[in-house]
């Protein structure tokens, strides 16, 4: 580990009240699993009895196609399954949110939301889709975001369109970073090859609420990662990272708060996670490196005084980070997993885990679970002492979506299939 001392103030721990929006279980007697990485945002799942083993014999509940493609990862109320997705019919683009019924998988409702004309389909990067933006449940709504092809609320229950919404920008690669909801507003990046900025909707009506632009020296503008909503003294601050820089923005107005600068790095994607008083992000590629952020009242640019440690070695480009028992868990798309120590930075062990992976990782009780893109699930202890693998499992289809879990249920959609593996 390169590891990097940048303390120049000392930080009053006392003083400072640092907390992710809600706590992993606190939604959880609202919806299962309501959005990327769950109720708590940061891949917890307050669940038990998740099977680690399965096969077309085992555990599994049920498996059906979905007819939808993308990598949205699939959203789960306490009886339907919300899927984001899209259709090619010759160079006709359609894009859909459907409902799944969650006892036996069968259809409830798809709605077809946009139709984009050919010359917005721009062209995307192999391992994204034109669908990899996951939904957000709250209120008996579905929030589903489709970048630049644009944004919608749908009843959930019946699946009737309640707004629509377009910001027109040029993207890169496609569409990817997921929304946030904070205080009746939908927050989401903007950025494309060019002007980059965050966006906060009404969620009641879809009207933009506010626009900050952002200020980077990157020369690649554009980035796909998910906010994150903390709060500091009672006072909520929106995480979002893009080229070059990740800011903290304000809910009210979206004033920047702070910000902390990393050079050149661009296609920024794993959603921040929040640690022990330290935010911790990736800084996409060329070169990406993993930064541990220590959070604060203070405001401007924390480049020089906030950064408590910083590695670029084996850090993800896609996945996002998760931290259990003690231990920051990261895994390279390649396939070098690492357990850290929050603090400090120090590496427990580092080892590599066959497979290329772009989902971001579960915690279920003491395990924690990979899913690579080939379809690869590998399993382990979440133990800073000894990488042990617990149980690997092979969907044998390519999957690129993070899972949901809750009570004894794992849900993982694949090429084709959506998988419900209980345990029997």
């Amino acid at each position: 580990m390169k590891y990097i001392s940048r303390i120049h103030h000392l930080l009053v721990a006392a003083a400072i009240t640092l907390a992710t929006q809600l706590p992993y279980n606190a939604l959880a007697e609202d919806y299962l699993w309501p959005e990327f990485r769950g109720p708590g945002k940061q891949g917890h799942a307050s669940a038990r009895n998740v099977p680690t083993e399965w096969s077309n014999t085992k555990n599994l509940d049920w498996k059906i196609k979905t007819g939808l493609g993308g990598w949205a990862s699939p959203v789960v109320s306490h009886e339907n399954i919300i899927l984001a997705g899209s259709k090619e019919e010759g160079d006709q683009l359609t894009l859909h949110v459907a409902s799944f019924k969650l006892s036996d998988g069968s259809l409830n409702w798809e709605k077809q939301i946009f139709a984009p004309s050919a010359d917005i389909v721009k062209q995307r990067h192999s391992k994204n889709s034109h669908a990899s933006c996951t939904p957000i449940l709250a209120d008996g709504k579905i929030y589903a975001h489709f970048g630049h092809f644009g944004t919608c609320a749908l009843d959930l229950e019946t699946g009737n369109i309640l707004w629509k919404k377009v910001i027109e920008y040029k993207p890169v690669h496609g569409n990817g970073g997921s929304p946030a909801l904070v205080e009746g507003l939908l927050v989401f990046s903007v950025d494309g090859n060019s002007d980059p900025a965050v966006y906060a909707l009404n969620a009641d009506t879809g009207d933009i609420a506010w626009k900050t632009p952002r200020h980077s020296s990157a020369s690649r503008k554009f980035s796909f990662s998910t906010p994150l909503i903390v709060e500091v003294n009672g006072q909520k601050q929106i995480i979002s990272p893009g080229s070059g820089m990740v800011g903290a923005y304000a809910v009210k107005d979206g004033n920047l708060i702070w910000q902390v600068q990393y050079g050149e790095g661009y296609s920024v994607i794993p959603r921040p996670i929040l640690h022990n008083q330290k935010l911790f992000i990736g800084t996409g590629y060329n070169k990406p490196n993993l930064l541990a952020i220590r959070l604060t009242e203070q405001t401007g640019d924390l480049t020089d005084t906030h950064i408590a440690w910083e590695t670029d070695k084996s850090a993800p480009h896609t996945p996002s980070m998760i931290a259990v028992n003690g231990g920051l868990y990261f895994i390279s798309d390649n396939g070098i997993l690492t357990c850290a120590d929050p603090d400090t930075g120090d590496v427990h062990w580092s080892e590599r885990v066959r497979g290329n992976y772009s989902a971001s990782p579960v915690a279920v009780d003491n395990h924690i679970y990979f899913i690579s893109e080939s379809g690869k699930v590998t399993i382990i202890e979440a133990n800073t002492q000894a990488y042990t693998v617990v149980a690997e499992n092979d969907l044998e289809e390519r999957t690129l979506a993070s899972p949901a879990v809750w009570d004894d249920t794992l849900l993982i959609r694949t090429q084709e299939y959506l998988w419900k593996i209980t345990k029997h």
